[in-house]
């Protein structure tokens, strides 16, 4: 899949972000020189590289907010959809194979959602048909397809042997994998189509966002009776960035779309919003740094930047740019150290963001982290 520009398709390497102003470095140190002993250094702010590590071509990537087109597996490879096709990158070698396709006689059919499984081996694939499929990714072969919803399948998420999965026909469908009859519950909770949906890391609660701005939380222990614990309608626009603290089990972030533009934070367990951001921008996505207390966003229009806040104070910390339409989805790497961001300008990029600057010994970087470009194409 050739789209004609050789730049877009070399991976890129840039310098690194510059150093922190002066101010933030105290000019009279000097005078208290004999008496730091024993006084605790003030912690300074790590450096966050503006530039993206390398940019992968990603022809064919559907400009659609309210699908959700990649994820990084605990395998350390990018599932990434392109049209009709889901291809895998793998993050250790650059290796780039097939997974699946739709129908290429079927032109309205196209993929719309896909979700690794903890294991990293399984991934859940929703397609323009309706239906869910299931794929062994080491074999590249198809294990199940699960059938129920009218419309489109935007989103789809893995809890255990669980799968909740949300279409256009406005429902969600929880599945368990195992079984024969494998749709155990229909969630009828939503107006308009199911656009985000997220299980907590602990899988006690599921988060859903929907295109009629509702935000839905639900318990897993009583999910059953098809009940939300939380019904959220303080979101002005569509909600799709959903995205679990990794540090507090029960806090959510959210962010609405064009007509919203807000970050909001959640206690799911009362349902109280505890925080509200106007990033004056469309949210697309949202990952929570694993290593410090950080909250990455992506937007749409008018800048189509990264946006890195610290928290809770939501200071803005750093803005990264480069893309150049929206940047409809993120995906973190299972080391938590780099996010990749998928944009409607058909790239792929890689940031060092997260990289956890606590460490006491660092890895000894690959020759990937030199000035060398590569070559990389979705075929």
């Amino acid at each position: 899949m050739d789209n004609g520009s050789d730049s877009a398709k070399i991976l890129a390497f840039k310098s690194k972000a510059p150093a922190p102003p002066s101010g933030l470095e105290n000019s009279a140190r000097g005078v208290y020189t004999n008496n730091s002993a024993g006084v605790k250094a003030k912690k300074t702010f790590r450096q966050i590289p503006s530039a993206p590590e390398r940019i992968l071509d990603a022809p064919e990537l559907i400009d659609d907010y309210y699908l959700n087109l990649i994820d990084w597996g605990s395998s350390n490879q990018v599932a990434v959809a392109l049209g009709c096709t889901v291809y895998m990158w793998n993050a250790d070698t650059g290796a780039i194979n097939q997974l699946c396709q739709t129908n290429p006689d079927d032109e309205d059919d196209y993929i719309t959602s896909v979700n690794w499984g903890a294991d990293g081996k399984h991934i859940a694939v929703g397609t323009n048909s309706a239906e869910v499929q299931i794929w062994d990714a080491a074999q590249c072969k198809k294990v199940r397809t699960l059938r129920g919803h009218a419309a489109r399948v935007g989103a789809v998420s893995w809890n255990g042997s669980q799968l909740a999965t949300g279409s256009r026909d406005n429902n969600i469908m929880i599945h368990d994998v195992r079984i024969r009859e494998h749709c155990t519950s229909t969630l009828q909770v939503h107006q308009q189509e199911v656009c985000g949906l997220k299980w907590s890391p602990s899988g006690n609660q599921l988060a859903s966002g929907g295109n009629d701005n509702l935000l839905h939380i639900f318990d897993a222990s009583s999910i059953g009776n098809q009940q939300a614990l939380h019904r959220l309608d303080a979101h002005q626009a569509a909600v799709k960035a959903l995205a679990w603290c990794p540090f507090q089990s029960n806090l959510l972030a959210s962010g609405g779309g064009t007509a919203d533009r807000c970050i909001k934070f959640w206690n799911t367990n009362t349902g109280a919003m505890l925080n509200s951001v106007d990033t004056h921008s469309q949210v697309c996505s949202l990952q929570w740094n694993t290593h410090e207390r950080e909250l990455l966003s992506s937007h749409g229009y008018s800048q189509n930047q990264l946006c890195l806040w610290k928290y809770p104070t939501m200071t803005k910390m750093a803005e990264l740019t480069g893309h150049q339409a929206r940047v409809l989805h993120m995906a973190q790497s299972p080391d938590g150290t780099t996010v990749v961001s998928a944009a409607a300008d058909e790239t792929l990029r890689f940031w060092k963001c997260f990289d956890n600057a606590s460490e006491k010994t660092k890895k000894v970087r690959d020759s990937n982290d030199s000035s060398v470009l590569r070559r990389f194409n979705f075929r």
